[in-house]
């Protein structure tokens, strides 16, 4: 059992990290993005199945509520970015933004972290691809557009389900599904490609709503979809077995069990090439679905590539404009 509630009315405590670097190279080959960049380590979103909960232990932290109420803010990641992107060796390859926890948080507006780092990422024409499932990111819309005329911005709105009751005991302190298909609506219409992430599709608790909210999503003018299956990694094995117990007891050991059967007979699973899609009957059932899905209400939407010739150091772009 836990040593401490996953729900507290303490108030959230911010405190500030200045690292040496931002954008880190992603080793695993079942991302599909060379780098990564992350303004905020943990996360007021509060969702229980957030693989980036062990990461808190990382800096002291436990993994439950330190987790959701002490987030770490990098405030010299604009400038970290920019000195990053003014090497002279630096390969332009899109950024993942953010690979760990939400760039939009609630913290993000009051700080303008993420705010800032995009506009570097304009200053410098630079490709980054985007994730969120907070409605924030419509304050940022500005940039984005500008970015998107580029072809510079590819963002992914998640959504793991339509059922308000299930939304808020998952992610608690998160936008309703409701108002993120309304993000990836507003989004879309104002040229900025947005799709769906259905992540994570939980066995037996949520994957049966794959077809409706990839239909949702279409229907709000979504141009892709993605979906990767729950991991249960370190703590979060715990937290979230105590959670379901406590949630949904009449369930709880079918579901557990299912996770377990996706990943090879355990909840943890780290190998590269099965962690995000799992494997066996059920996994396979999940991908089908999904594909089937997409098949029937995303055909023949416009496939999204980056213009990686775009990007100019700010010199540059000055040389360039005299002619």
């Amino acid at each position: 059992m836990l040593d401490e509630p996953l729900l507290s009315d303490e108030k959230t405590k911010i405190l500030f990290e200045h690292p040496k670097k931002i954008v880190n190279k992603v080793k695993s080959p079942d991302i599909f993005a060379t780098y990564s960049m992350n303004p905020y380590q943990g996360c007021e979103h509060g969702c229980i199945y957030c693989y980036a909960r062990n990461t808190h232990e990382y800096w002291g932290y436990s993994a439950g509520l330190d987790f959701e109420r002490k987030i770490i803010a990098k405030p010299n990641a604009p400038q970290l970015l920019e000195k990053q992107l003014m090497n002279k060796n630096w390969e332009v390859s899109p950024i993942m933004f953010s690979g760990n926890t939400d760039c939009y948080q609630p913290i993000e507006r009051k700080l303008k972290i993420t705010r800032q780092m995009l506009e570097v990422l304009l200053k410098f024409r630079h490709p980054v691809g985007m994730i969120t499932k907070n409605n924030l990111i419509l304050r940022d819309i500005d940039i984005l557009q500008e970015m998107a005329k580029l072809k510079l911005v590819h963002v992914m709105v998640s959504i793991t389900s339509l059922r308000e009751d299930l939304r808020l005991k998952m992610e608690p302190r998160t936008v309703t599904s409701k108002n993120r298909l309304k993000v990836i609506e507003q989004l879309n219409r104002s040229g900025i490609p947005t799709g769906i992430m259905t992540a994570p599709i939980i066995p037996g608790l949520n994957s049966d709503e794959i077809p409706q909210l990839i239909e949702a999503a279409a229907d709000h003018g979504a141009v892709t979809a993605g979906y990767s299956i729950v991991r249960l990694n370190g703590s979060v094995k715990e937290i979230f077995t105590d959670w379901i117990h406590k949630n949904f007891p009449d369930r709880a050991d079918k579901v557990l069990h299912q996770i377990a059967e996706v990943h090879g007979g355990t909840l943890n699973d780290s190998r590269f090439g099965t962690r995000m899609g799992g494997e066996g009957k059920i996994a396979e059932s999940i991908k089908q679905l999904f594909k089937m899905a997409v098949k029937k209400h995303l055909s023949g939407r416009d496939r999204f590539e980056y213009d990686l010739t775009a990007f100019r150091r700010p010199g540059e772009i000055q040389q360039l404009e005299l002619f």
